[in-house]
């Protein structure tokens, strides 16, 4: 059984992101004593610390910092930005306030993501549109023998993406917690960032695709 706390993750103080958090998403029972479990920090990886607070129970967070989308966000914006989708893909509700005020919004690079309750920069019916399509899964990537499969709905339609290439699939682990766009051959950087699974913040590229998780039901909407 979860534990009911979420002592490990390290206090609201240092490098990382700092997120309030909750036992439940639903907004009546995030009032009950016990409930809230205060602010930490949320470091690197931001796979292993949503692992850490899915463990221990924890199925809201809030992040109260807004996040940047636009390119010429920095790391942090870049980090929150992992961590929601870490948390989207464990199921968890995030509350979050995003900016972005060069329209990089409109190309629905980040609609897999939990929406926002709010785009400052953007106009109104860009966040009705995020919330009134979601729904889980909706980039999702899993493994296979020598592949990566990536299943894309952010736009609407079904998009099967295969990577099979060595050097594409050698750069992958890395990306999903962030590297040195540099650091990316040319080619790889080109392809991955033409199909829009990967973002550049801070002179670092990151990969978009949630993992699987769990199978959403019906699973045909995936």
């Amino acid at each position: 059984m979860p534990s009911r706390s979420a002592d490990g993750t390290a206090p609201a103080t240092g490098p990382g992101v700092a997120a309030e958090l909750w036992l439940d998403h639903d907004p009546v029972a995030r009032r009950l004593p016990g409930m809230h479990l205060g602010t930490r920090t949320l470091g690197a990886p931001a796979d292993a610390a949503v692992t850490e607070l899915h463990t221990a129970g924890v199925r809201c967070i809030r992040l109260p910092e807004p996040v940047r989308l636009c390119a010429d966000a920095q790391g942090r914006s870049a980090h929150a930005l992992m961590l929601i989708r870490e948390a989207t893909g464990r199921g968890l509700a995030v509350l979050w306030h995003a900016v972005c005020d060069d329209g990089c919004v409109t190309r629905r690079l980040y609609h897999h993501l939990y929406p926002p309750e709010r785009v400052t920069g953007a106009p109104e019916d860009v966040v009705a549109d995020w919330r009134a399509t979601y729904f889980p899964s909706k980039c999702v990537f899993r493994r296979g023998p020598g592949f990566v499969e990536v299943r894309d709905r952010r736009c609407g339609t079904l998009e099967l993406i295969t990577i099979d290439e060595p050097g594409h699939l050698d750069r992958l682990d890395a990306l999903t917690e962030g590297i040195d766009a540099a650091e990316l051959p040319d080619p790889v950087r080109r392809d991955f960032a033409d199909a829009g699974l990967i973002a550049e913040h801070g002179g670092r590229a990151w990969w978009l695709p949630m993992r699987v998780r769990r199978w959403p039901f019906p699973s045909l909407a995936v």
